[in-house]
């Protein structure tokens, strides 16, 4: 079915400002996604699942600005021994990344691979299988256009973990990344991510879990207010495989971040998670769809948003369970923390279970702070400030427990506890 006329008009804008790269295994992926683009159309703010997040700095053929970021602080995951694999505008920096060889794992750029690559099965294909039941055309506008990323075999276990690094050095950038990956059986990796990337950012991962391997992933999205930056994770496991994401949000005007899981083998558990705190103009919205299609498998959403001065907070979270995935447990919570009467959250949290086995639960709360517990902590002669930052902190606490390893967690949470400190009023 083809788009709405207006849709029509303004994909067809976007793309005409668009070139699509010339690779030979790639091609036939790449011309599939666009002929997508084109029957879809690109999200507009009457689509069912774009009406809390108006999709106009993400669609625009015209990239937006950003002013360049000066950190003024430690690089995200700087004490830790990882492989450094560093991106500037979309554009691999050799110089500034790390020997990409690393035992366990083997790492091709999208933009230098030859014709025969294993990735030739997989570029596109769960981002195409993540379009049903619900069209997600921005991530099938990267498949069909991104000019670069990663592809990265996990055959064994790294003795590090690989750190992709995005940096943003061109105040009109639009980047395309899409990166796939491969965990044969009974392999695992770390992935971590971390920078502003661009002043557009649509970015796309593809993660291919074997039986009994296992993925996981840590990100942060940097600290600079004007980003606008759209991402899709797509992620398919097999028996007894483990997918764990975790994403920290802090500023950046549009965020908009999509995880597709698909349990496809018996005893597979996927948790994906993420905080944000938002300042301001400031939009943030969390998309998860998980499909539950085998026996005994365990899933967990875990999202909590810290909204104030006018910030917007979204989560649209779906957990579906086909008839033959018995013994399911889904978990579900979103919950937003408002820290003055302006900011707002948005959620539509939804169950689709046709199992009669199973254990699923969801739930979404919107509050304040708890006013009996910040007297208490003032009480004790704590200032008013860090008594509020202490419990926002408390409140951050069960999503950033869903990472496994302690050093990241410790990282996560002085990330949170600096952002909050350069707030305080007194």
């Amino acid at each position: 079915m083809a788009a709405p006329l207006v849709k029509q008009e303004a994909t067809q804008a976007r793309i005409d400002a668009l070139v699509m790269p010339q690779s030979g295994w790639s091609a036939a992926a790449r011309q599939d996604a666009l002929t997508r683009v084109h029957a879809m159309g690109l999200p507009h703010a009457r689509d069912e699942y774009w009406k809390y997040t108006k999709p106009a700095l993400l669609v625009d053929a015209a990239a937006p600005k950003a002013a360049i970021y000066q950190a003024d602080e430690a690089p995200m995951f700087g004490d830790m021994d990882r492989l450094k694999i560093v991106f500037v505008d979309g554009v691999f920096d050799a110089d500034a990344s790390d020997d990409l060889s690393l035992e366990g794992i083997t790492v091709d750029r999208l933009a230098e691979a030859k014709d025969i690559h294993w990735a030739k099965d997989l570029y596109g294909v769960l981002e195409a299988n993540g379009q049903d039941p619900v069209e997600r055309p921005l991530a099938a506008l990267n498949t069909a256009f991104a000019s670069d990323g990663l592809l990265i075999h996990v055959t064994g276990t790294p003795s590090k973990p690989v750190n992709l690094i995005y940096k943003h050095e061109s105040e009109s950038s639009d980047v395309m990344l899409h990166h796939v990956i491969k965990v044969d059986s009974g392999a695992s990796l770390t992935l971590l991510e971390n920078g502003p990337a661009a002043a557009r950012f649509n970015k796309c991962l593809e993660a291919d879990i074997a039986d009994g391997g296992a993925l996981h992933h840590v990100r942060t999205q940097g600290r600079d207010h004007e980003r606008s930056a759209a991402t899709h994770m797509f992620a398919r496991l097999g028996a007894e495989s483990t997918f764990k994401s975790f994403t920290l949000t802090v500023n950046g005007v549009m965020t908009r971040n999509e995880c597709v899981i698909e349990l496809t083998g018996d005893d597979a558990f996927a948790h994906v998670a993420g905080a944000c705190m938002g300042d301001g103009d400031f939009h943030h919205d969390d998309t998860v769809f998980v499909t539950h299609d085998a026996v005994n498998c365990e899933s967990r959403q875990v999202f909590k948003k810290v909204l104030r001065n006018g910030a917007t907070g979204v989560f649209q979270g779906k957990i579906l369970v086909k008839p033959d995935a018995q013994k399911t447990d889904g978990y579900q919570i979103s919950q937003s923390l408002l820290l003055d009467d302006d900011s707002q959250f948005l959620a539509k949290p939804e169950l689709e279970i046709y199992a009669d086995d199973v254990a699923c639960s969801h739930g979404s709360t919107s509050g304040a702070i708890d006013d009996d517990a910040l007297f208490y902590l003032q009480s004790r002669g704590i200032p008013h400030s860090i008594a509020q930052d202490l419990l926002v902190l408390s409140f951050l606490a069960e999503a950033v427990d869903e990472i496994e390893d302690e050093a990241l967690r410790e990282e996560i949470l002085t990330r949170a506890d600096a952002w909050l400190s350069r707030r305080r009023t007194d």
